[in-house]
């Protein structure tokens, strides 16, 4: 079979240090951080205090205000994050054949306020209290289902929920459907909008956030004290093509995604496996389907949550794939400013590896003061650097155990 190239054209970010592509990119690279004490409820009696929000997001910027009125957060972070994309890959409607043109986006919970607020309208209310907007504003695939009708998407259209790990599976089986030709263009990415009452209680319950309440020091990847991540809230999405249709239509080419890896752990709902076995697969999967050899990765825009076991493992999985070659990889982790994204995180933090190979430039690690010697990798952590690489890699890790791997590389326009 012949196997189409698949560019990256358009991206598009709603996120805690940012909103639109270039913000997020000047903020990431500057170290800034997101992280504050939460302002959408009083957490005065909650175990963990801190998040990533998304401040100033204002959607009838960019949505129809009736639209707005029927829909949840989470699927208006989409919205808003589809329209930057396809703006910024030059995509004009009626300029492109729609039943060609699909789209892909996961979110880990769906509609969280939307489902806490209909909660209490049937026990103050009864029945009747209950919005007919309830089950749309809920659905996981509202997010998918509304950018195909607002964008007149009549290609393949398709929802996931694979938790933290979403973001990268769906920009994966998106870059598939191109590459088996079943699409010319697809709008993938993830979404998330967990920052809510019941959700957030429910992360503290599991006892995987940080209780930390220093803004600065809590969400530390690979840092000795770290103690667990910061939720964070958000959308990432970009736009694929294929090699002939962009290239017949001079787009800018950011990057071609050359490999991707899907694999599960098989242990534990919410532990990684100890061994790093799931995470090594799907690294060597990725390489392996990229037709590369692994000392042409420069780059790993890592999981990196902050978390005792996640750092630990994802470190000692990297030194198990890529062995003498691991010393000469630059690591850097997006959660240290935005916090963790759920299932938003890995298309938000493919668009920051994207950008790191079309830039020649890696975002830092902040926070991180005491190294970890159980985590040995060379971590960018004294602002950002300049080094151009060919190719690099961004992890995504879930709970249930979930993985999955994209490997990018360079492209000369």
């Amino acid at each position: 079979m012949n196997e189409n190239r698949v560019y990256v054209t358009g991206l598009g970010a709603v996120t805690p240090i940012g909103i639109g592509k270039d913000v997020f990119w000047k903020n990431l690279l500057s170290g800034s951080n997101g992280i504050k004490r939460i302002t959408k409820f009083n957490v005065n009696e909650y175990s963990a205090k801190l998040a990533g929000e998304v401040d100033d997001f204002n959607a009838e910027e960019w949505v129809d205000p009736k639209v707005i009125r029927r829909v949840d957060r989470f699927v208006l972070f989409a919205l808003v994050a589809v329209k930057q994309a396809l703006l910024d890959s030059g995509l004009e409607p009626g300029k492109f054949d729609p039943n060609r043109a699909g789209v892909f986006i996961g979110s880990g919970i769906g509609g969280s306020q939307s489902i806490e607020d209909g909660f209490l309208r049937l026990y103050e209310k009864g029945p009747g209290g209950v919005s007919p907007f309830f089950v749309s504003r809920i659905l996981i695939n509202m997010a998918a289902s509304n950018a195909s009708i607002l964008n007149n998407l009549k290609g393949p259209m398709s929802s996931y929920s694979v938790a933290c790990s979403t973001g990268s599976n769906v920009i994966g089986d998106a870059f598939r459907v191109i590459q088996r030709g079943d699409a010319e263009i697809m709008i993938a990415g993830s979404t998330e909008a967990s920052i809510t009452p019941l959700s957030y209680a429910g992360f503290c319950a599991t006892r995987s956030m940080s209780v930390n309440e220093d803004p600065d020091t809590a969400s530390r990847p690979f840092d000795l004290n770290r103690d667990g991540f910061v939720m964070g809230e958000g959308a990432g999405i970009v736009v694929l093509e294929s090699e002939e249709h962009a290239l017949k239509r001079n787009a800018r080419i950011y990057a071609e995604i050359t490999g991707y890896g899907n694999t599960s752990d098989a242990y534990h709902i919410t532990a990684p496996d100890p061994s790093g076995d799931g995470m090594i697969r799907v690294m060597k999967k990725a390489i392996e389907d990229a037709k590369i050899n692994k000392e042409e990765i420069g780059y790993i825009n890592a999981h990196g949550t902050s978390t005792k076991l996640n750092d630990k493992c994802e470190s000692n999985a990297i030194e198990n794939v890529f062995g003498e070659h691991s010393k000469n990889l630059k690591v850097s982790s997006n959660k240290s400013m935005i916090g963790h994204l759920m299932a938003a995180a890995g298309a938000v933090e493919f668009i920051a590896t994207v950008l790191s190979i079309f830039e020649g430039k890696i975002p830092p690690t902040i926070n991180y003061k005491t190294p970890d010697p159980e985590c040995r990798l060379d971590y960018v952590i004294n602002g950002s650097e300049k080094i151009n690489v060919n190719a690099a890699m961004s992890n995504s890790f879930g709970f249930g155990g979930g993985n999955a791997c994209l490997v990018v590389k360079r492209i000369e326009n």
